[in-house]
């Protein structure tokens, strides 16, 4: 295990932008999303100027947030299951639509709050699509000593753009109008296209059958929940974001009834956000060295507070703009230490699920963030509201305490060499189920180890696909034990040796150190069979003779 983030040096942080595969396509999303924060820009104000309803403002947020929140896992299974190049292409098509439509909306004078609301939808349908995909395929594309880098390049990249975006978005309102704005938008969108058609990154595929989009979406959710890393930091996530996104979602209400502020004032504010997080994202590698990752992230969310508590208190724009430099700053160092945990800690065949649940729940809790606080803003107050998420955001500092997030190991997480046993029965990918069987002697003195070894043995079979794993020892021979588990076909069996990494398969290393036979452990496969019915044909010894 290395230290955290020992190797992020400003040399090494700018080492994936030498990749030809990884530099446009990053680029290019640069560009994307300074187009999109002016639209973003442009659409928050014109809500505000058209909708006396605040919380119709802060649903602004919510309406490209929601649907990742229902898209994301499906998008992850399908980022895992097909090419995430395709992908990545069909999500930036649907964004473009969604910009191409306001653009002409707003051109023909028919834009209403339920309109923006729906294309901002779309646009999240876009987003839920390409994230994952974009984001599993950085360890396609780079080595994995460069994942954090990129993960690290690609947040200060798109705070580089936060703390332009805004002020070129409350530039171009204030003199040139939405319409140029949404059109400017819809243009940025053609770059990412083009960059990702012309680019192209090999992946390795499983040999195997691909698996159904619901078996995939179930054995994504199984691994994210029985991964305590994973779990963790997914928590973690999902709670910063209902209490965090309280700063972005009611600060349009903030300049225009605190601050009594236009455009340019908001956008101001939005581009000191992104300028204390392009500062924090070149300053988290030395961070790292001097304080925990799961300290780190705690701190940063102490920041958010005391960002939320600063802005209810001040009616001051340069206050409010120092204010939130210290908010963008703890939102940067939060979402990009939680999105390499989850990176480092997923294999390859489930990184694009678990990216995708990670994702999901931190939408939906930013979505039911936005509708919170814009309820608490519209029933009772605003600075009711900030006060409030500044409690929540400490709350979410505290909970560092019950959910800690581990440090990050270096270790194999790409799959490892499998060679299928030889068998008597000609088997179907679908016959089953299928039992295992591995028998262990253990001597006395080694059970603790032993014991040790099952414990993390069990967690790393079942999140694998092994059903039913159970562990017995035998009474009549107490140093024979049998550790037992079942999937349901035999392509499910190969399923579960394919995705044991090699790091996995260390535990069974130490197993055979600690067994104490002639031979290695030796391994049963059978499969179930009811009493009631005649076994296939394709499953029958040539002598067999159907029997009841």
């Amino acid at each position: 295990m290395q230290p955290e983030d020992s190797h992020l040096t400003f040399p090494t942080a700018l080492a994936p932008l030498q990749n030809r595969v990884f530099r446009p396509i990053w680029t290019a999303t640069q560009i994307s999303s300074l187009g999109w924060i002016v639209q973003t820009t442009a659409i928050s104000w014109l809500m505000a100027t058209i909708s006396a309803s605040e919380l119709m403002v802060a649903l602004v947020q919510a309406s490209s947030t929601l649907p990742a929140f229902f898209l994301s896992i499906p998008a992850g299974a399908l980022a895992d299951s097909f090419s995430r190049r395709g992908v990545m292409l069909t999500g930036h098509c649907l964004i473009a639509l969604a910009s191409m439509t306001l653009a002409i909306s707003v051109a023909l004078g028919v834009v209403t709050p339920w309109l923006m609301l729906g294309l901002g939808s779309l646009a999240g349908c876009g987003f839920a699509l390409n994230g994952p995909a974009w984001h599993a395929s950085v360890g396609d594309i780079l080595e994995k000593r460069d994942v954090p880098a990129a993960v690290t390049l690609m947040s200060i990249g798109y705070n580089i753009v936060r703390s332009i975006g805004p002020a070129l978005g409350g530039v171009i309102l204030a003199f040139f109008g939405p319409l140029t704005a949404f059109a400017s938008a819809a243009l940025s969108e053609l770059v990412p296209l083009a960059a990702i058609f012309r680019s192209k990154w090999q992946v390795r595929y499983s040999p195997l059958p691909r698996e159904p989009i619901i078996m995939a979406i179930h054995d994504g959710v199984r691994f994210s929940a029985m991964s305590s890393e994973i779990s963790a930091a997914i928590a973690r996530a999902t709670l910063f974001g209902v209490a965090g996104i309280s700063i972005l979602a009611l600060l349009p209400l903030v300049v225009r009834d605190r601050l009594a502020g236009g455009p340019v004032a908001y956008g101001i504010l939005l581009a000191s956000f992104g300028m204390g997080a392009f500062i924090a994202g070149f300053g988290s590698a030395y961070l790292r060295l001097i304080v925990s990752q799961d300290r780190l992230i705690a701190f940063a969310s102490v920041a958010c507070a005391a960002c939320c508590f600063s802005v209810s208190l001040t009616s001051s724009i340069a206050a409010a703009a120092v204010a939130l430099s210290f908010g963008g700053a703890g939102w940067l160092l939060t979402w990009t230490g939680i999105d390499v945990c989850v990176q480092l800690a997923s294999p390859r065949w489930v990184v694009g699920r678990t990216l995708s649940i990670y994702y999901a729940l931190t939408y939906g809790g930013m979505a039911a963030g936005s509708w919170i606080w814009g309820a608490v803003a519209q029933n009772y107050s605003l600075t009711l509201a900030l006060n409030g998420a500044a409690g929540a955001l400490l709350l979410v500092a505290g909970a560092a305490i019950l959910l800690p997030i581990r440090v990050w190991e270096e270790s194999d997480q790409g799959p490892s060499e499998f060679i299928p046993p030889s068998l008597a029965l000609e088997l179907k990918p679908r016959s089953g189920p299928i039992i295992v069987k591995v028998d262990y002697v253990i001597a006395e003195q080694d059970l603790e180890a032993f014991l040790d070894c099952m414990c993390y043995r069990r967690r790393v079979q079942s999140r694998a696909g092994a059903r039913n794993w159970t562990l017995q020892r035998n009474l009549q021979t107490p140093s024979l034990w049998s550790e037992t588990f079942r999937t349901p076909t035999w392509i499910d069996y190969l399923r579960l040796n394919h995705r044991l990494t090699a790091a996995d398969k260390q535990v069974g290393q130490r197993l055979l150190a600690l067994h104490q036979g002639e031979h290695s452990p030796h391994t049963t496969l059978t499969i179930e069979r009811s009493t009631t019915t005649t076994p296939p044909r394709a499953e029958r010894p040539r002598s067999f003779i159907s029997r009841c």
